[in-house]
């Protein structure tokens, strides 16, 4: 795979689109996209910056012979736990310098990403919350996150066994689907996955 290619998967794998990686990269989108089609190649310092954001070596980036994902596959994780904050942008800085690693995804200024040997934590900004079930008071501060493959059946199941409130499937933004259910505290546990249907927008 050439390095074009691997910062494209890396770029799609990381939900970002091609004027995100630009603008945390300090160029362009047309920059961008000619790495990704072949027509140029980034400097070392841009290389430096990619593995940084990536969170991958620069051998695996520039290299044709090793995985893409040498350190661990997120495609294969299944488990996450947001954890609810007010200040987003200094919780990301926060949790940046904790964990020695660069933030990797930004959701639409709703959620921070955070991929840490094998692990993932993820801030959730309490401003937009309103579409995620969660009013912003009490003590509720952490969201269980489990990601499944089949969302509708997940949530008949779960509608069947009658064992806490749902909401209705929500679509939160493109790609990303999910509905809530709460534990006898009431805490919050966020199901994400792959769902065809109609759904409530939360935007």
């Amino acid at each position: 795979m050439k390095v074009g290619r691997r910062i494209q998967a890396l770029r799609i794998q990381g939900g970002m689109s091609q004027e995100a990686l630009a603008e945390r990269l300090g160029v362009t989108r047309q920059s961008v996209s000619k790495w990704e089609l072949g027509q140029a190649s980034p400097d070392v310092d841009k290389i430096v910056q990619l593995c940084s954001l990536f969170d991958v070596t620069a051998d695996s980036l520039l290299m044709d012979d090793e995985p893409l994902f040498s350190k661990h596959d997120r495609q294969k994780l299944r488990f996450g736990m947001y954890l609810i904050v007010k200040d987003f942008q200094e919780s990301i800085s926060f949790y940046e310098k904790l964990l020695r690693t660069r933030v990797y995804i930004i959701g639409a200024n709703r959620f921070a990403g955070f991929y840490f040997d094998g692990m993932c934590i993820s801030i959730m900004n309490e401003a937009h919350l309103p579409g995620h079930d969660y009013n912003g008071s009490g003590d509720h501060k952490f969201v269980l996150n489990f990601r499944i493959n089949n969302l509708s059946a997940e949530y008949e199941r779960l509608k069947r066994l009658n064992i806490g409130e749902l909401t209705e499937i929500i679509q939160a933004y493109s790609n990303y689907y999910f509905f809530n259910i709460r534990d006898p505290d009431g805490n919050v546990i966020e199901i994400t996955g792959e769902y065809e249907g109609d759904v409530f927008n939360a935007e």
